[in-house]
């Protein structure tokens, strides 16, 4: 009997093997780019336009209120993504061992090196911007040694962190407050001398983003990093997290301010009658003047650096990055139409130092005045900001696999190569 070619061949019986290696990569996470993370990104890229371009949030309205959003919670994002990204480097969904792992050790030191160099440069520049790029370099090699441990581990590491380190942060400031012992370091610290700052104090305690109690960040999007993507519902469990964090930290924040008796006259003594009444999740409460009072430690604004702050903060950006991945992995349209801000993710290092030399460009060459604009005459500056760097990031991510200062860092981290 002739067989009929057309009719369909019977399904191939894999060998042992292969169905074992079918069911391994379905099993673990993609180690290559994930579209969702670098949309994320390009998000967190943007919020940070709108902090330091934008209209000031006493616009207030819809446009205040999103500016309001971005403001510390951008930055946080960034923080995470960057301990997401570490463990890429280092092996995801398994930790390199071996040569593999001592290059790419190698590969952050080497990292945080040039992006700490980056990060100096551009504090030369005396913009109004805090750069947070140096900060960035010492919390990598700080969280580095972490890069082996699951997510469990790098979870419980984070919830620690982000309870006991603000308390730590409020002791040694207010020794750093009564005493002298801090100016010692900064006379005797050749970083400060060489980069004109209080160099490793700073970086640690007294900066805007100290890393003492940046470090929980890191390790939360390093335990992000280690769950397994692919899982079904696991974006659902993320946003309800995500949830619950921010409902755990801004409203325990909202509570205690109002539950403790004088902690909202404190808050507002201490920030000459700032808006204590926003404390609870609005930057606009202000900074302590002189003596931080323990009251402190019950606000929750973003860069506060509190317990409360930190746990809203990731709860936020958690959800975030759930929204992301979803929009990557379910709204295929939607992902295509995003596409300018996940080209501007892929090269997020290059559109921050991009803006932040247009704005010394603008404000030292042309005399114009972008920051802390209190009127919507700065929102068309932010939207051209965003729309230059989409534009920018587009084009280039067609024709290059890299931006221009993503392919410094490849560069230079090419010896690791020679590692044995």
């Amino acid at each position: 009997m002739t067989q009929n070619v057309l009719a369909p061949a019977p399904p191939a019986v894999p060998r042992p093997l292969e169905a074992d290696r079918t069911r391994a990569s379905a099993a673990t996470p993609s180690t290559g780019r994930l579209i969702g993370i670098d949309l994320a990104r390009g998000l967190a890229v943007f919020g940070m336009y709108a902090a330091h371009v934008g209209p000031d949030v006493s616009v207030g309205g819809p446009v205040g209120f999103l500016l309001e959003l971005a403001r510390g919670r951008s930055s946080a994002l960034f923080a995470v993504l960057a301990g997401f990204s570490l463990i890429i480097v280092m092996g995801r969904p398994q930790p390199r061992t071996g040569r593999s792992g001592r290059q790419a050790m190698t590969r952050i030191v080497i990292r945080t090196v040039v992006i700490g160099v980056i990060g100096y440069a551009l504090t030369a520049l005396g913009t109004s911007i805090d750069v947070i790029l140096s900060f960035y370099a010492l919390l990598f090699l700080v969280v580095l040694p972490l890069y082996r441990l699951r997510a469990g581990a790098l979870a419980l590491i984070a919830a620690t962190g982000a309870v006991v380190m603000p308390l730590v942060l409020h002791a040694i400031n207010a020794s750093i407050d009564n005493g002298n012992w801090a100016q010692s370091v900064i006379d005797h610290d050749p970083l400060a001398r060489v980069t004109g700052t209080d160099g490793i104090v700073e970086l640690l305690f007294t900066g805007t983003y100290p890393v003492l109690t940046w470090v929980p960040f890191l390790v939360a999007g390093m335990a992000l990093a280690r769950l397994d993507l692919t899982r079904p519902g696991i974006r659902s469990r993320m946003a309800l997290t995500g949830g619950g964090l921010a409902v755990l930290g801004y409203g325990g924040s909202w509570l205690a301010l109002h539950l403790v008796p004088h902690a909202m006259t404190s808050v507002a003594a201490a920030t000459d009658g700032g808006s204590a009444s926003a404390a609870w999740w609005s930057d606009t409460v202000g900074d302590p003047e002189g003596r931080t009072p323990l009251a402190w430690l019950l606000v929750g604004a973003p860069h506060s650096e509190t317990t409360f702050s930190i746990v809203g903060n990731i709860g936020v950006v958690v959800m975030v990055v759930a929204a992301c991945l979803t929009v990557a992995a379910r709204l295929p349209r939607l992902t295509r139409m995003a596409t300018p801000v996940a080209s501007v993710g892929k090269m997020a290092l290059t559109v921050y130092v991009a803006h932040i030399v247009a704005l010394w460009l603008l404000t030292h060459f042309w005399y114009v005045s972008l920051v802390e604009d209190e009127t919507m005459a700065a929102l068309p500056v932010l939207l051209g900001f965003i729309a230059s760097a989409a534009l920018v990031a587009t084009v280039w991510a067609r024709h290059f696999r890299r931006g221009p200062m993503e392919q410094l860092l490849h560069l230079a981290t090419r010896p690791a190569l020679l590692v044995k």
